[in-house]
């Protein structure tokens, strides 16, 4: 019997649906593309766009069974042994094809051979692989890593490695000697000498990471609206690799809100995104990246709805973001993961995804997804009530707006001119923080007017500027900012002057 979830699943990396029996080059090549990755499952007798289960003929069944094997059996290499079973569906009959995730990559079709037959499975897509690909697949049946390969064109002792070696001893208070680097497996003896390993050379300052790896970095923008486009911000964070993630962590909260509410006495401060699933998204990101890729870095981008954190390399086949609370544990780095774990950067193996998740049940409002777009994998945290709250924002500030307007035209008129002392103080606030002090030098005072106390209190009483600190009324650190109601007030006092 089909159940209902396996219907409800759209096409991905793991399941592919098939109205009939598929031509045999298809066939070949989404049986080779889920052995290489992570297994999946192929239907037939299941049409995908509109979902709709048509059935094949009960007389046909045993026929493609046997086609089915036969073709895998001619065509693919090494040996794919897939598991063939029927289901039925409201007494319509379906193939199932399970292929499990293989143990000997790269797998690829007899005639086209390994470069030119190699497929991998991206999305709901089969795709040819290229050689960086092939490579790591290869790296793969022999449990090995790529940042563990050896670099020969330096010894060990001509590598700068002076971020490291002070990150290191500034965390853990123990040298970092070539005993200590060896231990690591950050280095390899050969030939007499010792060389550094592409993970010692990603974690090194050395002129060489910008050669080797121009693109072991982190682009981070945050874009005006909810596509890209136009910049507000961005960095690029090319570092040695074990200091990207917190300066990446501290560009997102530089530009996400922090606000307040109250359970009876205590104050609660809350992000407007779940940062430990942020943290933990750039974490890894950074650490499970596919360094042998080239041409590709780390994005992160902040929207004005969402956050994307994007990382070069498949989802690894043994990692299911579906079950995110289940105590996954895989490693693309085999070498700079304890790296990271030693200096505190992860935290314990196997609980970052489900920090992501225990964190998420505290955001009902973040809708958390992910994709593969091409040979990358990205995370999105998206404000899922993005749009009402822009739809109730603008008519309370067209609301807001005629209240103004009524004031200005009823009470303020003459007073609050722009080239006025209360127009010159919104002015003032508008474009920076400022204490009490610090507005009295702008206007040119030697002291704090008693008059200037009287325009700041009734700027304040009249919701158009705030305390930063309002907790602390007299915190010698208090300043004034300017609110959204004195923004507005100041644009129409702005509009009002020039038309006068």
């Amino acid at each position: 019997m089909l159940d209902n979830k396996i219907l409800a699943q759209p096409e991905g990396m793991r399941i592919e649906f098939k109205e009939s029996m598929p031509r045999q080059t298809d066939l070949n090549k989404t049986i080779i593309a889920f052995a290489n990755d992570a297994g999946g499952e192929l239907f037939i007798g299941i049409q995908d766009s509109p979902r709709e289960v048509v059935g094949v003929n009960e007389n046909d069944l045993f026929n493609i069974e046997e086609k089915i094997s036969n073709i895998i059996h001619d065509n693919c290499t090494p040996h794919i042994l897939p598991d063939i079973s029927f289901l039925t569906y409201e007494d319509k009959h379906i193939v199932k094809v399970q292929i499990f995730k293989g143990h000997s990559p790269p797998y690829y079709l007899k005639n086209k051979g390994v470069e030119h037959g190699t497929y991998i499975r991206v999305g709901s897509t089969n795709r040819l692989a290229n050689s960086e690909i092939i490579s790591e697949l290869e790296r793969k049946k022999n449990s090995i890593s790529f940042d563990s390969l050896p670099f020969y064109e330096k010894e060990l002792k001509e590598i700068n490695l002076y971020s490291f070696t002070k990150q290191y001893e500034n965390k853990l208070n123990e040298n970092l000697n070539d005993a200590v680097l060896q231990k690591l497996n950050l280095v390899v003896d050969d030939r007499g000498s010792r060389f550094p390993t592409n993970a010692l050379i990603l974690l090194s300052d050395d002129s060489i990471r910008y050669k080797l790896f121009p693109n072991a970095k982190i682009e981070c923008a945050r874009f005006k609206g909810t596509i890209p486009g136009n910049f507000i911000d961005q960095k690029t964070i090319d570092e040695p690799t074990s200091l990207q993630a917190e300066l990446a962590f501290q560009f997102v909260l530089r530009h996400i809100s922090q606000g307040s509410d109250y359970k009876g006495v205590y104050r609660n401060d809350r992000w407007e995104y779940p940062i430990v699933a942020i943290r933990e998204t750039i974490r890894n990101a950074i650490i499970h990246r596919d360094y042998s890729l080239k041409g590709k870095d780390i994005k992160i981008a902040v929207f004005d709805d969402k956050i994307e954190i994007t990382s070069p390399g498949k989802l690894l086949p043994t990692v299911d973001f579906n079950e995110m609370e289940s105590g996954q544990s895989d490693i693309r780095n085999l070498v700079l993961a304890p790296v990271f774990k030693k200096l505190g950067i992860i935290e314990q193996w196997g609980n970052g995804l489900q920090l992501i998740a225990n964190d998420l049940k505290d955001y009902p409002e973040i809708e958390f997804s992910w994709s593969e777009p091409g040979l990358a994998f990205r995370i999105s945290l998206v404000k899922s009530d993005y749009k009402k709250q822009q739809e109730l924002q603008q008519e309370l500030q067209q609301e807001l707006q005629q209240e103004l307007q009524q004031e200005l035209q009823q009470e303020l008129r003459q007073e609050l001119r722009q080239e006025s002392l209360y127009g010159k103080i919104l002015g003032f606030v508008m474009s920076d923080m400022m204490s009490t002090r610090e507005i009295s030098l702008k206007l040119g005072q030697k002291s704090i007017s008693g008059q200037l106390y009287s325009v700041v209190n009734k700027l304040k009483d009249d919701g158009l500027i705030e305390w930063t600190i309002p907790d602390t009324p007299k915190s010698p650190k208090q300043k004034y900012r300017i609110t959204q109601k004195g923004i507005m007030f100041y644009g129409l006092i702005k509009r009002k002057t020039e038309i006068e």
